[in-house]
C-alpha cells in the first residue's frame, strides 16, 4: 500500500506554486493597467512583460519559457527557451504578459495577464503561427464536437447534448475576414454569433463558463494562445481540439523541426497541447467575462481579481487581492520607484 505522505511535498509545492503564479500575473496586470485607455498598446505590453519577468525571479522553479514573446532575436525578455525562476523543480512556462493589448489600450473588456506552468516538456512546442480551434465546456459527451466537421453538424450535436435548440446556442469567434465563411454557416444553421476584436484565450475559456453566454468557441487564432487556453481548459474539464495552420513552407518546416518526430499537421487534443500536471493563472486588466479589471484605490493602493487553477485537483480559485504599495518593496511592482 502506498504511503500517501510520500506525495505530500509535491502537493505542497504544487499549491504554493499556484499562488506564486497569481503574484506574477498580478504584477503584470497592475503594471499594464497604468496604460489602460491611453491608446498605447506597445507601452502597455512592455510594462506587462517587464513586470512579469521581474516577478518570475522570486518563483521557486527552474523555469524555461516554452510559449512566450517570440524567439530570442525578437524579444528582449520572456523569449522562447529563456531561463526564469529562482531554482526548483524543472518546469515549462507559457506566458502572455498582456492578452488583448488593443483591449487594454482602448479600455475595452477582457484584457488579462496569463501564465501557465507544466512539467518539463509537457507543453506543445510550436512556432508563433495560427491554430484552428474548437472549444466546448465540461459535462458533455466526449468528442461532442469535431474540429473537422462542418459547423452545422457540430451545432446539431451540441444542441442535442445540451437539450436545447440550435437557435439558443451562441458561437464566439474573433472578428476577422478569415472567419467570414464560418460566420455565414453558423448563421445559416440558426445559431447566434458573438464576435470579438481580440482576446481568444478569454473567449475559449468563456465556452467553459456557465454564466458567459458562450456555448462554443471556434475559428483560428494564435497557436501560443491555443496552448494557454488548453492549459486552462484542462483544469476546467472542458474539451478542445486544434490544428496548426501554415501560411508558407517556412512555417511548415519550422513546425516540423519543433515537432519531436510527430506530424505537425495532425489534429491536436487537449493532452497534445498541455499534458501532465498543469497550473494556470490569469489576472484581469480590464473587466470582462472571466475577471474584474485592476481597480486603483487612492494613490498607493490597488485591487486585483485573479483566477488560479490546478489540473491535478480540478480546483478553481478566484483571488480578490488588495495591494498597498507603501508597504511593498518588490521592485516588480510598478508603483515602486
Amino acid at each position: 500500500m502506498t504511503d500517501p505522505s510520500h506525495s505530500l511535498p509535491y502537493r505542497l509545492t504544487d499549491r504554493n506554486l499556484a499562488l506564486e503564479l497569481a503574484r506574477v500575473t498580478e504584477a503584470a496586470a497592475i503594471a499594464s493597467s497604468q496604460w489602460s485607455g491611453r491608446g498605447l498598446k506597445n507601452e502597455a505590453d512592455d510594462a506587462a512583460v517587464q513586470a512579469m519577468r521581474a516577478a518570475f525571479d522570486t518563483v521557486a522553479i527552474d523555469g524555461r519559457v516554452s510559449i512566450g514573446e517570440g524567439e530570442m532575436d525578437e524579444a528582449p525578455m520572456l523569449y522562447i527557451n529563456e531561463k526564469v525562476g529562482a531554482g526548483g523543480p524543472a518546469m515549462d512556462i507559457a506566458v502572455d504578459p498582456l492578452e488583448g493589448t488593443n483591449l487594454c489600450a482602448k479600455n475595452l473588456p477582457n484584457a488579462i495577464t496569463v501564465v501557465a506552468l507544466a512539467e518539463r516538456g509537457k507543453f506543445l512546442h510550436a512556432p508563433d503561427i495560427y491554430m484552428q480551434k474548437i472549444v466546448v465546456g465540461p459535462d458533455l459527451p466526449k468528442d461532442v464536437v469535431d474540429l473537422d466537421s462542418p459547423i452545422k453538424n457540430n451545432l446539431r450535436s451540441l444542441a442535442k447534448a445540451k437539450k436545447r435548440d440550435i437557435s439558443d446556442l451562441v458561437v464566439c469567434m474573433l472578428d476577422r475576414e478569415r472567419h467570414k465563411e464560418l460566420i455565414a454557416h453558423t448563421l445559416e444553421a440558426g445559431a447566434r454569433v458573438q464576435l470579438l476584436s481580440d482576446g481568444d484565450v478569454t473567449a475559449a475559456i468563456a465556452a467553459c463558463l456557465d454564466d458567459s453566454g458562450v456555448d462554443l468557441y471556434a475559428g483560428s487564432g494564435g497557436a501560443p494562445e491555443g496552448v494557454l487556453a488548453a492549459a486552462a481548459i484542462r483544469c476546467m474539464n472542458g474539451q478542445m481540439q486544434g490544428r496548426l495552420l501554415f501560411e508558407d513552407d517556412a512555417q511548415r518546416q519550422r513546425a516540423l523541426e519543433m515537432a519531436d518526430g510527430k506530424d505537425p499537421t495532425r489534429r491536436l487534443d487537449l493532452h497534445d497541447m498541455a499534458s501532465g500536471h498543469v497550473l494556470f493563472s490569469a489576472t484581469g486588466v480590464t473587466s470582462g467575462w472571466l475577471l474584474r479589471g485592476v481597480q486603483r484605490v487612492g494613490e498607493r493602493k490597488a485591487r486585483t481579481h485573479s483566477i488560479v487553477m490546478r489540473s491535478k485537483s480540478g480546483t478553481i480559485r478566484y483571488l480578490d487581492s488588495y495591494h498597498d504599495f507603501s508597504l511593498k518593496t518588490d521592485k516588480h511592482h510598478p508603483d515602486m520607484e
